[in-house]
């Protein structure tokens, strides 16, 4: 179980945005599936906001294209 003074979860989403360009012109990415044009949710386990947008971005790097819409706290 998470010891709630250390770690709390977040729901995190994001998108690629080279494959979001991509599929509104009706392409598609050499390397990426078109399902990265949507936004995808991932749980993260975390002490702080900026934590989980550092786990994710090492994952679903900036420079690839990935772009974090929002994170939120989740709360039980």
């Amino acid at each position: 179980m998470l010891n709630p003074s250390l770690s709390q979860v977040f729901l995190v989403k994001f998108y690629n945005k080279a494959v979001r360009a991509l599929v509104k012109e009706n392409r598609s990415h050499s390397f990426f599936e078109d399902h990265w044009a949507d936004v995808h949710t991932q749980d993260v386990v975390a002490s702080t906001e900026a934590e989980a947008r550092s786990k994710i971005a090492k994952r679903f790097p900036p420079e690839d294209g990935f772009v974090i819409e929002t994170v939120l706290t989740v709360t039980h």
